[in-house]
This record gives structure tokens, sequence and C-alpha cells, in this order.
């Protein structure tokens, strides 16, 4: 059982091994060739071991029939000519037969009961004496006979001069042939270990990387076939790279901004359990949870900023009614403004269709409303307009807050960045969602003061081509 599963895994290795295929296709292909090279170098052999047997056959038949003659008393006499036999002896111990006949029928010498080929001078074989032999019969005129009548003289030799002939004409080429598949093979096994060099060094070069060290390659360390698979290697661990990076930033992020709340819950948690007082625990009590609520939604906007940030996940491409989307997430927002007595409306103009993360799409919408009614004084009025202009869609969001100072417009949009003054009690990541979403779909974010005061931030994405799903 051993022995069978060690051969079993040989096979399956030698089937995983792109040398031994290259090599087993190539030698298969030279072998198919070759095959047919014997079939058809069998065939030209034989023609030619018949082609020498039949002419030597002819050959033996004139002789023969030039020793016939007619004597004074008119009747035919054949002297066979030794040498008409002799040029048959080759050292393979063939039979020789013959037979010399009038034109009427009369035998004149030779073995009477030799068939006759039935096509002049061309060999052909016969069956005599229960064996196969080749045979061929020559017309030939007489002086003294009749109108110088024809006689015929068939002779007829066993196969095994020319099958000696064909087998080492064959068995020549064969041997030819063999060596070529040799050479081949050895040529084909130099040329892969060649070619194959750089792929290996590749795998080297790979396995010798530290687990950390996610630097390109150089594709032109390897044959133009496998550049491709150099820069497959390179984008992906290009994106293995960024995942890690943006791994990091969130381990550090979160541990950076999750320390001081929960410090703070701590201390609010024992504060409520040593309190005596009933109201004063109630109030601390209250902090407690309003704190709870806070580190939610720091840790909820932590793990939206890290799945907005690039090759973090894989890429989505959906397609959004941004429209709907917008109508669904003020409404989810109602409760939230009337709560701080905000006039909070929405225009649409009909469907607006964009492409993209359809949840970090959504998100973005989230964070922008959530921000605009937050940092709005109570009493104050936030519109989010959504709209087609051309190949862009347009979203903005305003609203008659404190607004935000022209200086700092760019620097609201770096992570946990906050106004000085501000009153919401915000973490300082919503705009910088904003920025990675609008990024990653290819579109531009811009702040600006509204007419009358307050801050507009406006979107603009790309519409979704006719036809997208």
């Amino acid at each position: 059982m051993s022995r069978l599963r060690n051969a079993l895994t040989g096979v399956w290795s030698l089937r995983q091994s792109l040398r031994a295929q290259l090599l087993a296709w190539v030698v298969l292909t030279l072998v198919g060739a070759i095959c047919f090279n014997l079939y058809d170098s069998y065939r030209t052999a034989d023609q030619t071991a018949k082609l020498v047997s039949d002419r030597t056959l002819l050959s033996s038949a004139r002789v023969i029939a030039e020793a016939v003659r007619v004597d004074e008393g008119g009747n035919i006499e054949a002297d066979i000519p030794p040498a008409a036999l002799e040029m048959f002896d080759t050292g393979y111990g063939d039979q020789v037969f013959y037979q010399v006949i009038t034109a009427w029928g009369n035998l004149v010498s030779g073995f009477p009961d030799l068939p006759l080929p039935t096509v002049d001078r061309t060999g052909q074989d016969v069956t005599f004496r229960n064996s196969t032999v080749r045979a061929l019969t020559l017309n030939h005129p007489v002086v003294g006979l009749p109108d110088d009548g024809d006689i015929s003289v068939t002779v007829a030799i066993t196969h095994n001069s020319q099958y000696a002939l064909r087998r080492r004409l064959w068995l020549d080429d064969f041997s030819k042939q063999f060596i070529l598949v040799l050479l081949a093979g050895a040529v084909t096994i130099i040329g892969l270990q060649r070619g194959l060099a750089p792929a290996l060094r590749l795998r080297d070069a790979v396995r010798a990387r530290g687990r950390e060290r996610l630097d390109p390659l150089s594709p032109a360390m390897v044959q133009t076939e496998f550049q491709p698979l150099v820069r497959a290697l390179n984008d992906h661990m290009e994106r293995v790279q960024n995942q890690m990076a943006a791994q990091r930033r969130f381990v550090s992020n979160a541990a950076h901004q999750l320390r001081t709340p929960l410090a703070l819950m701590s201390t609010q948690a024992s504060v409520a359990a040593r309190e005596t007082d009933e109201m004063k625990r109630d109030e601390a009590l209250q902090a407690l949870r309003s704190s709870t609520r806070h580190m939610s939604r720091l840790a909820s906007q932590l793990l939206t900023l890290s799945r907005a940030e690039p090759g973090s996940r894989r890429p989505r491409s959906d397609t959004i009614d941004l429209s709907a989307a917008a109508r669904d997430i003020v409404a989810a927002h109602a409760e939230q403004a009337l709560q701080r007595d905000i006039d909070l409306g929405l225009e649409v103009s009909g469907p607006v269709p964009v492409e993209g993360d359809g949840t970090m799409l959504r998100e973005m919408l989230v964070n922008l409303v959530d921000n605009a009614i937050r940092y709005t004084r109570r009493g104050g009025r936030v519109t989010i307009s959504v709209r087609r202009a051309g190949e862009l869609a347009v979203l903005d969001v305003e609203d008659n807050g404190p607004g935000i100072p022209a200086d700092e417009r760019e620097q609201v949009f770096e992570r946990f960045y906050r106004v000085l003054g501000t009153e919401g009690d915000g973490s300082g990541l919503g705009l910088a969602i904003v920025r990675e979403v609008v990024d990653g779909a290819g579109g531009t974010v811009a702040l600006a003061e509204a007419d009358g005061g307050g801050l507009v931030i406006s979107v603009r994405l790309p519409v979704a081509a006719a036809g997208s799903a």
C-alpha cells in the first residue's frame, strides 16, 4: 500500500511540475511525428525492397529468355545459365523457381505448376506450394519460331532477401529517429532548465522576503510571459500593504481616541457607585449614559472610517439613487432634528443614479446630515438638495449654523480635527469619512459659506452610466 501511495504521489508531483509537463508535451509531439515517419519509412522500405526484387527477377528472366533457341529440327531448347539463378544467392536461403513456356502453352523448362502473374514485366505476390513467392513474367520473341513467336519466362523467388532488405532499411531509419528523440529530449531539458531559471529566481526572491517586506518585485527579472504574474504579485502586495496600513491606522486611532472616553466612563461609574445622594447619583448615571453614547458613536465612526479607507475592503460597484438614499436618511434623522427644533428639509429633482460602494455612499450621507444637525443651533435650518448637472450628481447640505472659517475649511477634513469654539459633541471624524468615501467614488467635496451665513457642503459625483446595475 505504501509503495502504491508513493507511486501516486510521484505521479501527482509530475502532473504539478511545469518542467515535466513541458518536457512531456515536447517528447509526445516528437514521438507522434516519429511514429508517423517510421510508418512512412516502413512503407518506403517495403516498396524499395520490392523494386529491388522485381529488377532482379526481370534481369534473371531476360538472361533465361536470351538462352532459349530453336535447333535445326525446329525444336525449342532452353539451356538455363547458372548466372540467371545465382544472382539470387544473397545468403538468406531463398528458393528460386522458373518456368519457360511457348505462346501456345507447351512447357519448355522449369516448374509446370508455377502460377503466372497477371501483368507482364511486373512483380506480383503469388501462392506456390503453400507459400507466398514473388513472381515476374517476361514475354520474349525467339528467332526461328513461326512469325518470330514469343516465349513466356516466369521467375519466382521466396521473400527472405526482400524482407531482410526491408528490415535493414527500416531499422536504419529507426535508429536515426531514436537518436533524434534522445537528442531532442536532452536539448529540451537543458532549454527548460535555462528557460525556467528566472522563474526559480523569482520563487527564491519571494521566499527570502520577510513577513513585513512588501516592496514590488522587478518584472525585468523574468521573461515576458512571466511578467504579468510579477505585476499581479506586485498588485496583490500593494493591496495587502494598504490593508495592513489601514489596520495599523485603525488600531492607532482607536487606541488614541477610546482611551479618554473609557477613563471618563470609569470615573463616572466610580462616582455613581460612591455617591449616596440619589439625585447626584442620577446625574452621574446620566453623564455615564451620555459618555456611553458618545463612545459608541466614536467606535462606529472609527469602523466606518476604516472601511472607507482605500485597500481596507474589496472594491464594490453598486448603482444607487442618490435622491432616494437622501430621502431615507432625512426621514431617519427627522426625530433628531425635532428634538433640537431644527427645520430639516429635502429638495430633489428626480432620480440621480451614482455608482460606487452603496453602503459607504449612504454612510457619507448619514455623516453629512448628522453633522449639519449636530452643529446647527436650536431653531436653525438644514436643507439637503440633490440634483443632476450634466454628467455630475450634485449633493448640497446647507445649514445656517456658525460655519467654518475659510482658513480652516481644508483642515476639517483631517481626522479628529475640530474647530475651536464649536458647541457640538462630535468626534472630528464625520468630514474625514466623507472625504474618503467621495475620493473612493471618484468625486469631489468642497466647503463654502452659505447665503446669509452658515455652511454649505457640496459633493459632486459622476453620474452612473446608462444600463449599469
